[in-house]
């Protein structure tokens, strides 16, 4: 059966990397967006984590913290930028058969819906249970059925116990790839690799890629302090 196409491609013929369209707006663009997320993430503490004792038992773990964090992300951004961040976002370009591949966080280019910088967030209880988040670099963005229209995309490991150094290395390991330290954030468990995609010939997606990861301590925290609304 042919495909008939979707709203999106129908309204936006052309599409260009995320990347490069946003440093139009600001060369800093990417460095900004992943600020975003960091302060995010500080928020996610201040604000829930260390308000509770979270020990990874909870239900719907990874879409809890995900919307707690998306809400926190949103709430650093000015409005001014060319980009938006939005939670469970498809990737039409990818679908395929029944559904659309569905992203964890999605930061959507406001000029074109259609491109799409994802991060994709995985629970790791240790510093030794990557394979989950290895399969999604693996499968879905090495093989451009995420981020079809963007030279880079993240990961964010929610990382309960171990060491994130540990964790960078066992990622590092089965990938497997190089992993470096990001310039922009040398005091945060952020690194990044490069990679070459597999991109059918008649599609123009890029093949260099860059793979943000993104380790956040999900401690659990006493709450013995915390003051009890009366």
């Amino acid at each position: 059966m042919a495909r008939r196409g979707n709203i999106f491609n129908k309204r936006y013929s052309n599409t260009g990397d995320f990347v490069e369209l946003a440093k139009e707006w600001n060369p800093d663009a990417i460095k900004i967006l992943l600020n975003f997320v960091w302060e995010g993430y500080d928020l996610l503490v201040s604000e829930v984590l260390s308000q509770i004792n979270c020990d990874g038992t909870e239900e719907q773990l990874e879409r809890s913290i995900t919307q707690a964090l998306v809400l926190r992300i949103r709430k650093g951004m000015t409005g001014f930028e060319h980009f938006q961040v939005q939670q469970e976002v498809y990737e039409f370009e990818s679908y395929q058969k029944l559904r659309p591949p569905q992203y964890d966080i999605a930061f959507i280019l406001t000029a074109n819906d259609r491109i799409i910088w994802p991060l994709e967030a995985k629970v790791l209880k240790s510093d030794v249970d990557v394979t989950e988040y290895v399969k999604e670099i693996n499968n879905n963005f090495m093989t451009c059925r995420y981020a079809p229209f963007s030279s880079q995309g993240g990961m964010l490991g929610y990382l309960f116990s171990g060491d994130p150094n540990k964790a960078f290395t066992n990622i590092e390991t089965k990938v497997p790839c190089t992993l470096n330290d990001h310039p922009d954030f040398p005091t945060r468990d952020h690194k990044t690799s490069d990679h070459q995609r597999i991109v059918l010939s008649e599609k123009s997606y890029p093949v260099n890629f860059r793979c943000h990861h993104l380790l956040f301590k999900i401690i659990a925290t006493p709450i013995n302090n915390i003051s009890s609304v009366e």
